[in-house]
């Protein structure tokens, strides 16, 4: 069975800095794309950040220069380091594998259970 499980969150002031982790656990084949989103209470998820297999990284306009998202395919893992934050970046953040591969899942899409990051002014 296939897992994602997000680590990191917490509180920080303004300026500060956060590193989340977040880890596929199970048999797993591959993972196409592996994204970090963020939803707002009331609001819609947004994405925030994607690292493919190839290790090619795009990044929302709102976080673009502040964070970084980096992968290790071999251990199923993807960071997010959040630099220089800010008060608006207070939401949950959620791990999501894209296009999973395993000996049950043909291109299919996990999340994690999400995790709080708040920033104080």
């Amino acid at each position: 069975q296939v897992q994602l499980v997000e680590s990191g969150g917490g509180l920080v002031q303004a300026g500060g800095s956060l590193r989340l982790s977040c880890v596929a656990s199970g048999t797993i084949y591959s993972i196409n794309i592996m994204n970090w989103w963020r939803q707002a209470p009331g609001k819609q998820r947004e994405l925030v950040a994607s690292v493919d297999s190839f290790g090619f990284t795009t990044y929302s306009e709102f976080v673009k220069d502040r964070f970084v998202v980096s992968r290790d395919n071999a251990r199923d893992t993807v960071d997010l380091q959040m630099n220089n934050l800010k008060p608006e970046d207070t939401v949950v953040y959620y791990c999501n594998a894209e296009g999973l591969y395993s000996p049950r899942d043909h291109a299919s899409d996990y999340w994690g259970q999400g995790t709080q990051v708040t920033v104080s002014e």
